[in-house]
């Protein structure tokens, strides 16, 4: 039968795991909040990004390089660095296990060492880059994540290959995003006139594509981590849960067996008073 002293152990581990996972908790809900605001500003910047894009390829669609070939395109995934946060990664896995048909061929950069971890030697794996765990660490992640892509095009020999993106949105679903090429403008035009370039449209267009490219990856990273945090809070909340009725029920054989104690004593001193109660 468990002690008194066993269960007041347990649950004192128990508070003290409670209170770790409460601390978690704050931390995942304080960057929640932070990503909200970078999230707006980078949505933003992106979509003024392609409006320049469009109003540029409206006029010099012909002028400008191909972007490669459909089947030569690197695939991004984009995990989480961290765990508590249920089936985030699983279902990036998932999602890649219903398009390999398409992309099975296509040569992968992984973000997250959970994701790395859970892909482990997978045929078409080539890096494996650290994630971020905080919002501070995303130009760190990105820059990492840019040079990998760079190698990859130098040493594959890819050149101008499409490039697209796994990764959960902001409300949390995996989705594949194609990232390079741009695409090509979409209705009427929007101006008359050309816009005024000081270098060439080649020149241009490479420098936009760097611009764009980078947008879209500091939304890619900072809407998984953003999706990440959600999961490990909602995560956090049911596994706090769980531990609040387990400590309830802690509590209330612990002081079960306090009450068996207390009788015990109660009944051994009516003993010995009626033992010295009787007549010699």
């Amino acid at each position: 039968m468990t002690s008194l002293a066993e269960l007041a152990q347990r649950h004192a581990r128990l508070q003290q795991v409670s209170g770790i996972m409460t601390a978690m908790k704050s931390l995942s809900l304080v960057e929640t909040r932070k990503l909200a605001r970078f999230i707006d500003h980078q949505r933003r910047m992106r979509a003024n990004i392609e409006a320049a894009a469009a109003d540029f390829l409206q006029f010099h669609r012909a002028t400008v390089p191909t972007d490669g070939a459909e089947d030569a395109a690197i695939l991004v995934l984009i995990g989480s660095e961290r765990g508590f946060c249920g089936n985030f990664n699983e279902r990036i896995v998932q999602a890649l296990a219903r398009l390999a048909p398409e992309h099975g061929a296509a040569p992968m950069l992984v973000v997250g060492r959970r994701l790395g971890a859970r892909l482990g030697a997978h045929a078409q794996l080539r890096a494996r880059i650290d994630g971020a765990t905080v919002v501070e660490e995303v130009p760190q992640v990105l820059r990492r994540l840019v040079d990998a892509v760079h190698e990859l095009r130098l040493h594959s020999g890819l050149g101008r290959t499409a490039l697209r993106c796994l990764a959960h949105d902001a409300g949390g679903e995996p989705v594949l995003a194609q990232l390079l090429p741009l695409p090509g403008p979409q209705g009427p035009r929007r101006h008359a006139d050309p816009p005024q370039l000081q270098l060439s449209p080649a020149a241009f267009y490479g420098e936009l594509i760097g611009e764009f490219l980078l947008a879209a990856l500091y939304g890619q990273l900072y809407d998984s981590l953003a999706a990440e945090n959600h999961q490990r809070l909602a995560h956090m909340e049911n596994a706090l849960e769980r531990l609040d009725q387990t400590l309830a029920r802690l509590r209330l054989r612990r002081n079960a067996l306090r009450q068996e104690r207390v009788v015990e004593e109660i009944e051994v001193m009516l003993a010995n008073a009626m033992a010295f109660d009787r007549p010699a």
